[in-house]
């Protein structure tokens, strides 16, 4: 013990911390403190002008409303995915996993095209849909159906390999016992899946959240319509409204501060859950 305290309080320790340190000041710290610096700069009535104007409220609904809907449809799937791939033998199991993890490897900006490709004007879905009066390009169900994209492994990729290392000893007894399906995953498998399935949703919001490729693409920019925060920000930042555009920045800032801070509180429940089973 005493050798690996020495091991661990030589140079190479502080110099790893330091340069670490100095990356993170530079690259998270410092461009932080500039947003919320520059969005205070014209005092806390311009600030709150700026957060309470029409559009702004109407970008931050917005994101919200993508972003749950994202994280409601990611939920359902990602369980059901883990527990098809952790549980059941069949062809295909490797295509299906594989598909999962497609979005991670998609630029967000070719995703948008692929929709505008799937359900635009020149698709032959397009004439079907128009019948039905169903519009998903330049409108809000496109930007849901975008960030879904996007978003899509991060709750099946948290479930997976918890699945995967609890195996499926208790459920077959239970089987065995009597118990059905729906009871199993209730009392068994979803006491072993809760914290990673809220990390997963977790990460997912914050990824939702912040998506501006593929929504730009299908958004169409449209002011108090389809403008989610981040192209709200983009706006006001080309209109030259620095004020503005820092000021929805740092709201933007603090709900991601704020899924930080919970993430941080499932990750440690979790394990401190996992060290006493």
């Amino acid at each position: 013990m005493k050798t690996n305290t020495k091991k661990n309080s030589g140079p190479v320790k502080w110099l790893l911390i330091g340069i670490s340190a100095f990356f993170l000041i530079i690259m998270l710290v410092l461009p932080l403190v500039y947003v919320l610096v520059t969005a205070f700069r014209e005092g806390a009535a311009a600030f709150w002008e700026a957060v309470s104007d029409e559009y702004a409220v109407k970008a931050i609904l917005l994101t919200v409303e993508v972003t749950v809907l994202t994280v409601i449809f990611n939920t359902i799937f990602g369980v059901f995915a883990a527990w098809l791939i952790t549980r059941f033998q069949f062809r295909g199991k490797k295509v299906i996993s594989t598909l999962i993890d497609l979005p991670l490897t998609v630029s967000p900006i070719i995703a948008g095209l692929i929709y505008v490709l799937t359900f635009g004007r020149q698709s032959a879905l397009y004439p079907y849909l128009k019948e039905a009066g169903i519009q998903i390009i330049f409108a809000v169900p496109g930007i849901v159906l975008a960030t879904i994209f996007v978003t899509f492994p991060f709750v099946s990729r948290e479930i997976i390999p918890v699945l995967t290392a609890k195996g499926t000893d208790e459920e077959e007894a239970a089987a065995l016992m009597g118990a059905g399906g729906f009871r199993i995953f209730r009392e068994i498998t979803f006491p072993h899946i809760k914290w990673s399935l809220l990390y997963g949703v977790v990460l997912c919001s914050a990824r939702a959240m912040g998506e501006f490729g593929a929504v730009s693409v299908l958004s169409g920019h449209l002011r108090g319509k389809t403008n989610t925060m981040p192209l709200y920000i983009e706006l006001l930042y080309q209109g030259y409204d620095f004020t503005g555009a820092f000021a929805v920045s740092a709201i933007l800032v603090l709900m991601a501060v704020i899924i930080l801070i919970l993430r941080s509180v499932l990750e440690r429940k979790g394990k401190k859950e996992t060290a006493e089973a």
